[in-house]
């Protein structure tokens, strides 16, 4: 009953809202502490010579015969295509402590003078006098102490329709300013508080009834009506003085409300509904992306995107209600108030259009009021819809339960039954104890040989009561039997062969009576190598136990321990696959030897242990000769044959406790501890005659012999800096080949070795 509940309140507690909201705004009605300058203006068209020190000639030379009275600042005659126009007055006297001058807004930018000197500027003007759009704020000019009875001049430059000053200007107070912006603003506030949670409302139900379409235009019309009026509010420049953005931000919510329109007339009225709907919400929302885009990518002034959107807007609405209107007689009581409402908030649109282009006087137009009327029409009408479909469903609820309601009577007889299987829940429970802390345990291991240790010791008490044995597989191909436990039958062979057929996987869905006295699970981890690979078999006896033959319990059980293999596979395998990511990490993948990272590392920690001790450290560094000619001649392919070929030869000829390298491409380096420079200069001359005499060998067909140019370095012989070692053997290694490659140079001599 909730929901009916809540949906047959909900216009109830909107209204009460609406009521509260109409009862609060009165309380900020606007302050009078304004003495608004609506007399003795004056103005002059152009824009004014700038003298040497900087000001404008107009300012320091008044030259009463050039100006013009005018009633108020804004739009004067005889535009022409201009674009600089001068405004003046004479400050009144009065008394304030603060004293500021309170500009509504200005088209578009201004410059304020006083005294010949420059008290405010907004916007910024070039060497010609003009600029860019930077935004409609709402201006307060702080004003010295003595202003009363000076003449303030206003120079002004704009390209849009508009240009001079607009709304109000008058000199208050900067707290009586502040506290007339909250006043302003409050009404627009409320009602765009409002507006949004109409607009949450409607957001929710249109996630809960996604089939119907109109909550979400709903929501959008709501939350685009709930931006503007908050970005339009003067009380935003108090939170974030970016004037600019909170155009943006309005710009953007006002170009969308044509586009949820649309939207809501098209569906509200479906059947009944204008044709025209459709293409207009699309052709508003390529206009909205099409102004917003260019203007942020600087092309044009957001400004000018407004006097086209107007026309089309008004062009719009009058489409819309014409089209309507046509069809009021077919339509329903709720459709005709969607309407009504929809014209007055058209209305409002229209002359709030019309005070913006100067078509009127100046004056707020209460469009939020009709925005907001037009959303409580909408969401009070889908609520009263959404209800009666929630009450139908609610009548069919009740059917249901009834039915719910027998067959629980039935399958109470059933719980009992499940009664009998506490005992196995409470075990399955203590399992999954004992599973958890195994996974965790074989998740801390080094290795995974280590975890195959920890994983025999944990398997017993993971699977007592019942019997059984855990194999793991062998390189060679054969499942060695790790542990046993229980009374297991000894016709369980310690070995399983490749040849031997294993037992297959038990199902882990099959009847009580079908499960076999041997039941079988292969333990299976994944690799880098696609597939996976065998790892272990794991084989239990046939439960005993009465309780579980009678009922599915035995098949529950069987399934819980196929899961078990299954979480400790998948712990292996990342065990695994954390083995091989070190190895590769380590490793050259095309010859097998050691790569630059390991040598570096290891590099490090033999010139610690040579500090340490004493012991010499010796480095071979050598790379093929005409390497890159023999992969011209013979192929990549044979190429990275040739250095698996050098690979070889080095992990014959090298002692395990030397440090074999391919450092990169065809350069190898070795490090050899504990080897002086004699030793190892025979070690690399041993090399050169080795990798000389052996062709490289592709697809059983004999290529030419590679020859090797080598350089070897000692610590301490050839250097007593480690840093230096290994830019004494890549010296030694440039001596080679400058000396006629296939030999070996030691660092610091100067002829090569026999």
């Amino acid at each position: 009953m909730g929901a009916p509940v809540l949906t047959r309140f909900l216009p109830h507690v909107l209204l009460f809202l609406l009521l509260l909201a109409g009862s609060a705004v009165p309380a900020f009605a606007d302050s009078d502490d304004l003495l608004k300058l609506d007399r003795g203006w004056e103005f002059r068209w152009g824009d004014s010579p700038v003298e040497a020190d900087g000001v404008p000639a107009w300012v320091r030379s008044p030259e009463p015969a050039e100006w013009q009275a005018i009633g108020f600042p804004s739009n004067p005659p005889g535009r022409e295509g201009r674009e600089h126009v001068w405004f003046r007055i004479t400050l009144p006297d009065g008394e304030w402590q603060d004293p500021v001058l309170y500009i509504f807004s200005v088209d578009i930018i201004v410059q304020v003078w006083l005294d010949k000197a420059l008290i405010y500027q907004y916007g910024t003007l070039d060497a010609e006098g003009r600029g860019r759009f930077e935004g409609w704020p709402w201006h307060e000019i702080p004003l010295p102490g003595d202003f009363q009875g000076k003449t303030v001049y206003f120079r002004v430059f704009s390209n849009y329709t508009d240009i001079g000053l607009w709304g109000e200007v008058g000199v208050l107070d900067h707290a009586q300013l502040v506290l007339r912006v909250i006043q302003q603003s409050a009404e627009g506030l409320i009602i765009a508080t409002l507006t949004g949670l109409i607009g949450l409302l409607a957001l929710v139900f249109a996630l809960i009834q996604r089939s119907q379409r109109s909550f979400a235009s709903i929501a959008l019309f709501a939350f685009a009506v709930a931006t503007m009026l908050v970005a339009e509010s003067q009380a935003s420049q108090l939170v974030l003085a970016q004037p600019l953005f909170w155009d943006y931000l309005a710009a953007g919510s006002y170009y969308l409300i044509p586009v949820a329109l649309a939207l809501l007339l098209q569906q509200w009225l479906s059947g009944h509904g204008p044709t025209a709907a459709r293409w207009l919400w699309k052709l508003h929302l390529v206009y909205l992306i099409g102004a917003l885009g260019l203007s942020m990518a600087g092309w044009l002034d957001l400004s000018m995107t407004f006097p086209p959107f107007d026309a089309l807007l008004l062009v719009t609405l009058v489409i819309l209600m014409v089209s309507a209107g046509r069809r009021v007689r077919r339509l329903a009581a709720e459709q005709r108030l969607l309407l009504a409402t929809f014209a007055l908030f058209s209305v409002f649109l229209i002359l709030d259009m019309a005070v913006a282009h100067g078509v009127l006087p100046w004056g707020r137009v209460p469009v939020s009021w009709g925005a907001l009327g037009f959303s409580l029409a909408i969401i009070s009408i889908a609520l009263w819809h959404y209800s009666t479909t929630y009450q139908a469903l609610y009548n069919l609820t009740g059917q249901l339960e009834q039915k719910v309601a027998e067959r629980t009577a039935r399958a109470e007889g059933l719980a009992q039954r499940e009664a009998a299987r506490a005992s196995l829940l409470s075990l399955e429970s203590r399992k999954n104890e004992t599973l958890f802390d195994l996974i965790s345990t074989l998740q801390d291991s080094a290795s995974v040989d280590e975890a195959f240790q920890r994983l025999a010791s944990a398997l017993p008490g993971l699977y007592q009561p019942v019997a059984g044995c855990f194999y793991q597989h062998q390189p060679d191909g054969r499942y060695t039997r790790l542990v046993t436990w229980g009374n297991l039958d000894q016709s369980f062979p310690d070995q399983y062969g490749t040849a031997m057929l294993l037992p297959a996987d038990t199902p882990t869905l099959i009847a009580a009576d079908q499960v076999p006295d041997q039941l079988s699970f292969r333990l299976r981890l994944q690799t880098a190598q696609p597939g996976a690979e065998p790892a272990g078999l794991l084989l239990l006896a046939r439960p005993a136990f009465p309780e579980l033959v009678q009922d599915y319990s035995l098949v529950r059980l069987i399934g819980w321990v196929q899961q078990s293999v299954e979480k400790i596979a998948i712990t292996l395998s990342a065990l695994v696959l954390r083995e091989e990511l070190r190895r590769f990490s380590y490793e050259d993948g095309l010859t097998g030897l050691k790569n630059r990272r390991h040598f570096d590392e290891l590099f490090g920690h033999e010139r610690e242990v040579s500090l340490r001790t004493g012991r010499p450290l010796s480095l071979l560094m050598f790379d093929l000769d005409h390497f890159k000619q023999f992969n011209d001649d013979y192929g990549h392919e044979a190429g990275d044959e040739a250095l698996r070929h050098v690979g070889r030869i080095l992990n014959r000829h090298f002692r395990g406790s030397d440090v074999v390298c391919r450092y990169g491409g065809e350069e190898f380096v070795v490090l050899m501890p504990g080897a002086p420079m004699a030793e190892a200069l025979v070690r690399a001359e041993t090399l050169r005659h080795l990798i000389a005499g052996e062709p490289v060998v592709v697809g059983h067909q004999p290529l030419a012999h590679l020859t090797i140019s080598g350089g070897v370095a000692c610590w301490p012989d050839t250097t007593d800096q480690f840093d230096a070692l290994m830019r004494a053997a890549d010296a030694a290694l440039y001596q080679a080949k400058r000396t006629g490659r296939n030999r070996v140079e030691a660092a610091g001599q100067q002829q090569p070795l026999p």
